[in-house]
């Protein structure tokens, strides 16, 4: 029986190893063998989780062909890569990837670190914050106060509790957007509305169509339900979209959903503005695609005075092109795993009636207690927390940054939780395997891509603040002098193939 549980493509597998940045070369330093640079990339792809552990990869004379190298070359690499346990074989049934033993297994997503390390290692893997506290506390007292009437029923609400549905309604409709009840779902956080919309509109095999780069875990949860990804690449630095690259891909790949996030881009930061919303609603209502926009981040203003335009839905009223996933996870805490769909009435029904063979609701003490917070007004309380810690560690993050990296490139946003970071030619997966063993975890760019893109790039997350977030600067700074010094494998040099 064989050992492997997923296939790796040469093809795919080629791109990704070509888009690995090769490290500033050192004085008097030399090229590794080829077969050398071929079993360090794939050993990286594996550590970074984005070749999957149990994959097979491609027969040798497959991979030799779309990487224009010998035969020989990709044997040496393969044998390699079982003397050092991270490929295992067998006649008849090929090769797949391992894991040496007692090395942890790779994420594919952006989990939190383990409990267990955080004495140790300084976690800028995860964009989330503590909870803002006392308003965590008193939403749940409060939700526990009104729980009773809701304990006599069976508990299952697949569209979500009425009353939070009303204020997700009443909310849009204060901010000029007209909004029924009945136009709202309210989900298992953002990650499980964006999954029940990927099902619904966007079997396996159908086009999606992304920012590039974009949210990691969303484009994970993309591709194992299936949909090829289509790339639309972002202006630069902050300007937002590239209205008329989407304009092309709406027109000639026809994807049948579009997911973008116009606040506070994750991972650059950008912030859309009315003419580019407006654009992009009138493009995909053109092309026939689905719209969906993450509003996660869109409360995360972190200069008061950058005016924030209309939200995107404002221009498609009727929920009909523009499906729009709000949550509370990122305005008030991770813990809180309450996420909304607001959309048209009948996309809404078709939503709740998919819902049914998923996880039939949403927990009910958790609805009551956003319902408390937004009632009350404790929830604008608790996001001026948010905002205030945010800003606090934005501003020592970047000093901290520009002090201990000047070669490093990036623009400042002006809200939401991550900086998306340029590492002046070093390899952000290499950064990533060493901040490891320094005590930093920092995601690399290639997460945020499609097919091995942003090599070059990190991204850093307002999570710490003061002397934190110097001493993870410190860490950053080690790792980049050892994989730029070549030591950022200990008895290895990094090296990076190219074809």
């Amino acid at each position: 029986m064989a050992q492997w549980t997923s296939v790796v493509g040469a093809a795919g597998l080629a791109r990704q190893l070509q888009a690995q940045q090769p490290r500033p070369a050192g004085p008097g330093s030399r090229r590794p063998p080829a077969y050398r640079a071929l079993a360090d990339g794939i050993r990286l792809l594996v550590l970074e989780g984005r070749v999957p552990v149990a994959a097979r990869l491609p027969a040798e004379r497959e991979l030799a062909l779309a990487l224009s190298v010998s035969r020989t070359t990709v044997a040496a690499a393969y044998e390699a890569l079982r003397s050092e346990g991270f490929l295992e074989s067998r006649r008849g049934a090929g090769s797949w990837t391992a894991v040496p033993a007692g090395h942890p297994l790779p994420a594919r997503g952006l989990e939190p670190l383990p409990p267990e390390s955080l004495g140790s290692v300084i976690d800028l893997g995860t964009a989330a914050l503590p909870a803002p506290e006392p308003w965590l506390t008193r939403g749940v007292q409060g939700a526990l106060e009104e729980l009773a009437p809701y304990a006599h029923t069976h508990g299952d609400y697949p569209a979500g509790l009425p009353a939070l549905r009303r204020m997700l309604a009443d909310r849009y409709t204060a901010l000029g957007i007209p909004t029924m009840p009945e136009q709202i779902m309210v989900t298992t956080g953002a990650m499980g509305a964006i999954d029940a919309i990927c099902h619904l509109f966007a079997g396996r095999g159908e086009r999606i169509a992304v920012e590039s780069p974009s949210y990691a875990n969303i484009l994970q949860l993309m591709r194992e339900a299936g949909a090829r990804l289509v790339p639309v690449a972002m202006a630069e630095g902050l300007a937002g979209w590239d209205l008329g690259r989407w304009r092309q891909v709406l027109r000639d790949a026809a994807p049948r959903l579009a997911y973008v996030v116009a606040d506070f881009h994750n991972p650059t930061g950008a912030l859309a503005d009315e003419d580019q919303r407006r654009g992009l609603v009138d493009a995909a209502r053109s092309a026939g695609t689905v719209l969906v926009v993450d509003e996660t981040m869109s409360e995360l203003r972190l200069d008061p005075e950058v005016a924030m335009p209309r939200r995107v839905c404002a221009f498609d009223p009727a929920g009909s092109t523009v499906l729009t996933v709000g949550s509370a996870s990122k305005a008030f805490w991770a813990g809180m795993r309450i996420g909304w769909v607001r959309a048209a009435p009948d996309v809404i029904r078709s939503l709740v009636a998919a819902r049914a063979y998923a996880d039939l609701g949403t927990p009910v003490l958790e609805q009551l207690a956003v319902n408390w917070l937004m009632g009350t007004g404790g929830w604008e309380e608790a996001v001026a927390l948010r905002r205030a810690q945010a800003r606090d560690n934005r501003d020592a993050l970047v000093a901290a940054v520009r002090e201990r990296l000047p070669g490093w490139e990036f623009d400042v946003p002006h809200g939401g939780l991550t900086l998306w970071v340029r590492t002046g030619g070093l390899s952000g997966s290499r950064l990533a395997e060493v901040g490891e063993r320094v005590g930093v975890r920092v995601p690399s760019g290639p997460r945020f891509g499609v097919d091995g893109a942003f090599e070059g790039y990190v991204r850093l997350p307002f999570t710490v603040g003061g002397p934190v977030a110097v001493e993870a600067a410190a860490r950053l700074a080690a790792a980049a002098r050892l994989v730029e010094t070549g030591a950022a494998t200990g008895t290895d040099t990094p090296r990076t193939f190219v074809a």
